[in-house]
């Protein structure tokens, strides 16, 4: 029978990634995978997380389940780092999820039971799975105006424009930090003006969280989320942890809703319940219990601090030295918004077809419409892909 399932269209960077693993040059750049890597060209495990772990594997008695909203004191511990005080604790309910699109699918599912003609507003551009998930579920879904190639930044005024069409009980899915692909960030004042369209028009902010610590620092880079929290009455968040804790494969993520109404906050916590135990029944709770033991722990939590600098200030110096290299190799002031995006990824600006010649002729790989990942580069690179651009030009 199920020969007569549809073949599905593939994932772009999990086609890029088999291009990239076949390809056997050896000067090959990859530059499509969202991952964090070192000057070595590894994605490492943190210090903290070791240690962690081997605290966990000394100290934990038992695998038997925890419960269907996961470690309920990693969700608390979540919701600490992620808002501190901006809201009293009995403001929220919240389940682990495995990863952010974990977090992301439950909190669709819950939307589309409480509103089947539900409208998700989505930047344009965004990351890929976000539209695709959206189609999968049927949700319909709407895009507006987020990032100029023109400019190199934010379109804020279409922007605005676009979302005032949106209708009460709407959703707009806002990056948290670190735009993906983009890497241009809401300041902010801007972030305020959002959250009174919100409060205005009665539109349900989703914020997908999936960088924190990458941008401008842990506390920096959720100002103006903790801001939007302390205004509007109903918020979702969807946070990740596999980026600032470097736990990609341990799936570890947290789904946060914020209202001040107890039988609603009841109301969404039994359905969570209901939804994870038909998709899943119970996360993975290793990299859950792993995050929840470095935030509560002074020693590790400050080590984790430093490395998550370390890797931020890492990411920085090489946009910043692709900006330089870019200038130089180009003579000209065309990639300058590279030094005022941040986060892992920027797109170039460049073409379908000089992505392919780069792709062909200098072996660097990188997303279609030309996102990069800022941290797949390093100092030798970050030359080759200047001198590169620079030819296809």
């Amino acid at each position: 029978m199920l020969e007569l399932l549809k073949e599905q269209p593939a994932d772009n960077i999990i086609a890029l990634m088999g291009q990239f693993a076949s390809d056997n040059r050896a000067t090959k750049v990859d530059l499509g995978v969202g991952v964090y890597k070192n000057q070595s060209g590894v994605t490492p495990i943190m210090g903290a997380v070791k240690k962690a772990q081997a605290l966990l594997l000394e100290s934990q008695v038992s695998k038997s389940y925890v419960g269907l909203l996961g470690n309920l004191d990693f969700v608390q511990s979540m919701k600490n780092l992620i808002l501190s005080d901006s809201l009293r604790s009995e403001n929220f309910v919240g389940a682990q999820a495995p990863g952010g699109t974990g977090s992301l699918h439950q909190m669709f599912l819950l939307l589309r039971a409480a509103n089947p003609n539900i409208t998700v507003w989505i930047s344009n551009p965004t990351w890929p799975n976000h539209p695709s998930m959206l189609r999968h579920l049927g949700i319909e879904f709407r895009y507006y105006r987020y990032f100029s190639e023109e400019t190199g930044s934010i379109d804020f005024d279409g922007m605005m424009s676009d979302l005032a069409e949106a209708k009460c009980n709407d959703v707009i899915l806002l990056h948290g930090c670190c735009h993906n692909p983009t890497g241009a960030n809401l300041s902010v004042g801007e972030w305020d003006s959002i959250s009174r369209l919100c409060l205005k028009n009665e539109i349900i902010p989703l914020v997908d969280l999936a960088y924190q610590g990458f941008g401008d620092g842990l506390e920096e880079d959720v100002l103006g989320l903790r801001r939007m929290a302390g205004l509007v009455p109903e918020l979702i968040i969807a946070a990740s942890c596999s980026k600032n804790f470097g736990l990609y494969r341990d799936r570890v993520g947290v789904a946060l809703y914020l209202n001040e109404n107890k039988k609603v906050l009841s109301l969404t916590s039994d359905n969570l319940k209901s939804v994870n135990r038909l998709t899943y029944s119970f996360p993975p709770d290793w990299g859950a219990t792993v995050v929840n033991t470095i935030l509560n722990d002074s020693g590790l939590r400050a080590e984790w601090n430093e490395e998550v600098q370390d890797i931020r200030s890492s990411i920085t110096y090489l946009r910043l030295g692709l900006r330089d290299a870019l200038k130089r190799a180009t003579n000209s002031d065309r990639f300058a918004f590279l030094g005022e995006h941040k986060g892992m990824f920027s797109r170039l600006g460049l073409t379908k077809g000089q992505v392919d010649l780069l792709r062909e002729d200098h072996a660097i790989y990188m997303v279609g419409d030309s996102r990069i990942n800022i941290a797949g580069l390093n100092e030798k690179s970050v030359n080759v892909l200047a001198n590169a651009v620079a030819k296809i030009l």
